[in-house]
């Protein structure tokens, strides 16, 4: 039987982990350099990464980052360029940009439903598009983690626009996760729960935040290091060999409560 701690490892490979300047995909970059990748770490202001970058380099890992809007192609195409003019290769991509809104529903404007959707949905589109011809073109196993929502499986009052977006990216997860299989290219949704630093838990006020508590099981909110080991399973073409087309939920159980 293989070890446990060979499956999980990612020494040699590259991963690219847009939105990582953040705290939920940061702490997935940090996760993902404990185990032995290089990691990008993607975003628009590089005092962001600081903080990422040092908890990367206390504990010896390699990582650096790359300044890229990811709403604009041209951009993500420079990204993928910089990687392999740096790194060589990509082996794993996460894509966890996001921006979110609590406008109501009447009230959103073109220039911000367009917003949403480019950030949210179109910058995963492209990302996948881009680098997924890369890795069709070079033959080689990789795993690409598009970060999902709760807000995108089950309704969620208040952030219907972000909401929507974030349904698409389920529902692209899986159209590219049957077309790529055949690639050795696996595809997965991580859908995070109740978050501090998601979306879904900002928007409203405290009466909101004890109602998704009530609705629990767990009755507390996830922290962003629990969001580790569904992460590197879906990383690791051991560990994840046979998951594709997947969303793996960490919610608490969250979506398991009904009344």
């Amino acid at each position: 039987m293989e070890q446990v701690e060979s499956l999980f490892d990612l020494s040699g490979q590259v991963a690219v982990v847009i939105g990582g300047t953040g705290n939920l995909c940061g702490n997935m970059g940090i996760a993902l350099a404990r185990a032995g990748a290089e990691v990008v770490i993607v975003g628009r202001n590089p005092e962001n990464a600081i903080e990422n970058l040092a908890a990367i380099d206390d504990f010896g890992g390699k990582s650096w980052f790359h300044k890229a809007d990811v709403s604009n192609r041209q951009e993500i195409d420079d990204l993928l360029s910089a990687v392999l003019i740096r790194s060589g290769k990509v082996d794993v991509l996460v894509n966890g940009a996001g921006v979110g809104s609590g406008t109501p529903f009447l009230e959103i404007t073109e220039d911000e439903l367009t917003r949403l959707m480019d950030v949210n949905f179109k910058s995963v589109f492209r990302a996948c598009q881009i680098f997924g011809q890369f890795f069709i073109d070079h033959h080689e196993p990789c795993s690409i983690i598009n970060m999902g929502s709760m807000a995108g499986v089950l309704p969620v009052s208040g952030i219907s626009a972000y909401s929507a977006a974030k349904a698409a990216v389920h529902n692209l997860t899986k159209n590219l996760a049957r077309e790529w299989a055949e690639h050795d290219i696996r595809v997965n949704t991580l859908v995070p729960g109740f978050f501090p630093s998601t979306e879904a838990s900002r928007q409203g006020d405290e009466t909101r935040a004890l109602e998704i508590l009530r609705h629990t099981p767990m009755s507390r909110f996830g922290t962003a290091n629990e969001l580790t080991g569904a992460t590197l399973m879906l990383a690791s073409n051991k560990a994840g060999s046979f998951i594709t087309g997947s969303e793996i939920t960490v919610d608490g159980g969250f979506s398991s409560m009904t009344i």
